[in-house]
């Protein structure tokens, strides 16, 4: 069966319609988003690899917690940790398994960059790991690029520490 001009085929896509938004750390959502992420993490490093900031530390007013949603729906989550020593640090990058491959990742990365704008730092920096090639593809085809470790980071052959000049 063709469709009439102009008539976009969705048949075998879902579409959705996602929109960023502030979300609380402390909320169910967050919980569940954390709670995914975590396991993923967990099937692919060893405990002392995972670098992650528990929800109390994203809860803190220095970060932002952003969610991904389509409809009330969350579908990822990402987070700005605004620091005194002149850069702002991306944690907690997340997109559901079910919503991956949409963009949805590219959308928080964009808008915490707009916050870190807004809040007048010029530089991001971020910790990822070997073991994640869709990750190290988001951030490379967003500006980031490889560095040395910063901040507290331990050495570890498993991380891959990146920053992005914003500007």
């Amino acid at each position: 069966m063709s469709l009439p001009p102009g008539v976009p085929s969705i048949l075998g896509e879902e579409r959705m319609d996602v929109f960023i938004r502030s979300l609380d750390p402390n909320s169910a959502q967050a919980a569940e988003l954390f709670r995914r992420l975590d396991n993923y993490l967990l099937q692919l490093y060893p405990p002392e690899s995972n670098h992650l900031d528990p929800a109390h530390e994203i809860a803190k007013p220095h970060v932002h917690l952003l969610g991904a949603f389509d409809d009330n729906r969350a579908l990822g989550c990402g987070a700005l940790k605004l620091l005194p020593n002149g850069y702002a640090e991306i944690k907690r990058i997340y997109v559901s398994a079910e919503a991956r491959g949409k963009g949805i990742g590219q959308k928080l990365l964009q808008a915490l960059e707009e916050i870190a704008l807004g809040a007048g730092y010029s530089l991001l920096r971020l910790e990822t790991g070997v073991r994640q090639p869709e990750a190290l593809r988001l951030f490379s085809s967003s500006g980031f690029s490889q560095i040395s470790r910063f901040g507290s980071y331990p050495d570890d052959p498993l991380s891959v520490f990146m920053e992005k000049k914003l500007t």
